[in-house]
């Protein structure tokens, strides 16, 4: 590991921020981690804690979530071109992500993970992406009114499922159902890769806002997929 390395450094570069990433997929490999360890670096640099990038991607995901939920009317009803609010959700979204990102990385870099920060970390996660899930649902009803409660109510459920299973995914009783690292595996995940799900997301909201609500029908047959899925191959391996 890079990082008991980067403790005796005083001056880490981004490729060693970038080197004790913790993944998330090809898209965030390539752009969302890489932008994180510049932050990172710039964070280490000005003195600060993880923490502080933690609530800092809080503040700005809340913060563009609840503008795309203010405007959401206003886009329907032509008074607001649509592309001003996907800009400003690719921006906002993707910045807060690549703060999340920053966050373990300066953490593992300089030696200041705790538990705490780890769990406010996850509790930051679950209230960007709750909002963030209110944007989109916003967004589908002012475009189309009847988008079904039900479907809502499902996409937010099934939504957290990459969430959870990410969380998981890094504690002692890890395991993946999919182990193959090959480009190909690598571009199907890519639908379950958040920055890249973020990106396609604010395409949306930018050239065709109607369209969020087949974006919630997909990735609520995605996620609800992954998740029967997933409990199928664990039960599976507990009766082994």
């Amino acid at each position: 590991m890079q990082s008991a390395t980067s403790l005796a450094d005083p001056r880490p570069t981004v490729a060693d921020f970038h080197r004790v990433n913790r993944g998330g997929g090809l898209f965030s490999e390539s752009i969302s981690q890489w932008l994180g360890a510049v932050f990172a670096l710039v964070a280490q640099r000005l003195g600060l804690r993880p923490t502080a990038l933690t609530i800092t991607n809080l503040v700005l995901g809340l913060a563009t979530s609840v503008t795309v939920v203010a405007l959401a009317g206003p886009v329907a009803d032509g008074d607001v071109p649509a592309w001003v609010v996907g800009l400003l959700a690719l921006i906002g979204w993707q910045v807060a992500y690549s703060l999340d990102c920053a966050d373990g990385q300066l953490a593992r870099v300089t030696g200041q993970g705790s538990a705490a920060g780890a769990r406010v970390d996850v509790l930051c996660d679950v209230a960007a992406q709750i909002a963030l899930v209110a944007a989109l649902a916003a967004t589908s009803v002012a475009q189309e009114p009847s988008t079904p409660t039900w479907l809502v109510a499902t996409f937010a459920g099934t939504w957290m499922v990459n969430l959870v299973t990410s969380v998981m995914q890094a504690g002692p009783n890890a395991a993946s159902m999919v182990t193959s690292t090959s480009l190909p595996v690598r571009l199907v995940k890519l639908i379950r890769d958040y920055g890249a799900v973020i990106f396609v997301a604010a395409l949306v909201l930018a050239v065709a806002p109607a369209l969020v609500l087949w974006v919630m029908v997909a990735f609520t047959i995605v996620n609800g997929g992954f998740l029967l899925a997933s409990i199928a191959f664990s039960a599976r391996a507990s009766l082994r």
